[in-house]
């Protein structure tokens, strides 16, 4: 029993099949698992509607009249999409779908599928994505925080983040421990941490590194 899951119904799984049966198939199998489906017959008419949403899931066949599969892939790469990429490949393409995983796909389903399988697939994909996301939100929030510190207080938290206590900071800045202690309380209320050791953590789980 697959148990659905809040963020779900804000995420968008474009379905690319030149099989109309398929298509109708899986739309109403995502749907029916409260995921909203987004159906297209075509590599090309894919690419045509990019850009896609962002916070997004694509299911891809391998084998399609126009552009295969792994050529709609490839130009999706190209044109910079994010969307994690599933593939539904019959038994002869599967070496074609190991070489796109190792390009950046997601993950690949054989023909004939399992529903649970595939729906299992496409929501741990939506799930990766979705922390992707909130991680580039909270990356975006650190850096714009950063920005509203003055010239001082930037000094004042490179050397703080350096390990350096409030004395050793007023010496290495020239001046007094009171102004540091001004300058730690002004950044931590900007950065919205409650101490030293909390900033440290958040600057470094995002990998933002003080130049």
């Amino acid at each position: 029993m697959i148990t659905a899951k809040p963020f779900l119904k804000d995420a968008a799984v474009y379905l690319v099949d030149d099989d109309p049966a398929i298509r109708d198939s899986l739309a109403f199998l995502l749907m029916s698992r409260q995921m909203r489906a987004i159906p297209f017959e075509s590599g090309e008419a894919l690419l045509g509607a990019l850009p896609l949403e962002p916070f997004s899931c694509i299911i891809l066949d391998m084998r399609m009249g126009g552009l295969s599969g792994l050529e709609t892939f490839n130009r999706l790469k190209a044109a910079g999409s994010e969307a994690p990429v599933v593939f539904l490949t019959g038994h002869g393409d599967v070496p074609v779908a190991v070489e796109a995983l190792k390009t950046g796909a997601a993950d690949f389903i054989e023909k004939p599928f399992n529903d649970n399988q595939l729906v299992n697939t496409v929501i741990a994909c939506l799930e990766k994505r979705f922390g992707k996301m909130a991680e580039s939100r909270q990356r975006a929030i650190i850096e714009q925080q950063l920005q509203q510190l003055s010239t001082r207080e930037l000094d004042v938290l490179k050397l703080l983040m350096a390990g350096m206590l409030n004395k050793q900071i007023a010496d290495a800045l020239s001046i007094s421990m009171r102004t540091v202690e001004v300058h730690r309380a002004r950044i931590l209320a900007k950065m919205q941490a409650r101490n030293a050791v909390e900033l440290a953590a958040n600057l470094a789980s995002h990998g933002i590194e003080l130049a």
